[in-house]
């Protein structure tokens, strides 16, 4: 059977590296397959990508391929955990910022250009999220993605004194969540003034979305 058509059951099983790469040379090369992927995703889509297809990009055999990663889930799903490990640093980063003397429109554009810049980080992104979304293994960390930028952003609006419950600032930094998603995504597949454009909109689109709770926050 092909392990890239393998059943739901089976894919389960192979979503781990065969190995864990230590010697220097092996790190290499499991970076590279996964380089590779991702900028075979953006080429073909998720559909037509197969190992054998990632194999030949590389000019490897599929089975020196199988040595690292059983089959092309599994090679999303490290992936998936990379673009998560760059998500929290941004966040991460958020974290450390002072937000007191940032007015409104300074504090949205810094927020949207930081995790704009984490999208902007992995080749093949839209096409990983969908994944992400829709391959039943990958989905816990779609859903571990979203809790994330929820707990994190419901504590970044909380200390830019957003009012509101703890429960209020969970469901705000939700629809936070869904709105610069989704147009994040759109943002780095479009290029030259449509993105520009498309960023600025997302930009205008938050502010309205936070500005009545930094209107009503007392200290502001």
């Amino acid at each position: 059977m092909n392990p890239d058509t393998a059943s739901g059951h089976g894919r389960k099983q192979h979503l781990s590296p065969r190995r864990e790469p230590l010697q220097q040379r092996s790190l290499a090369r499991a970076q590279q397959i996964l380089d590779v992927t991702a900028r075979l995703l953006d080429e073909v889509g998720f559909d037509a990508l197969t190992t054998i297809l990632i194999a030949r990009e590389m000019g490897i055999s599929v089975g020196t391929l199988y040595h690292y990663f059983p089959n092309k889930h599994a090679i999303m799903y490290a992936m998936a955990e990379q673009w998560l490990r760059e998500v929290e640093r941004s966040l991460a980063e958020i974290d450390s910022w002072q937000l007191a003397d940032l007015a409104p429109e300074q504090f949205v554009d810094r927020l949207i250009e930081r995790q704009l810049a984490a999208y902007k980080a992995r080749h093949g992104i839209l096409h990983l999220v969908q994944a992400m979304f829709s391959i039943p293994e990958l989905r816990a960390l779609d859903q571990r993605h979203d809790a994330l930028v929820i707990e994190r952003m419901s504590v970044a609006f909380a200390r830019y004194g957003l009012e509101g419950t703890a429960a209020e600032l969970g469901r705000l930094a939700r629809a936070y969540l869904e709105l610069t998603h989704a147009l994040l995504l759109v943002v780095v597949n479009q290029a030259g003034i449509r993105s520009r454009r498309t960023l600025a909109d997302l930009k205008r689109v938050t502010l309205c979305l936070l500005q009545p709770y930094i209107a009503t926050g007392g200290n502001r």
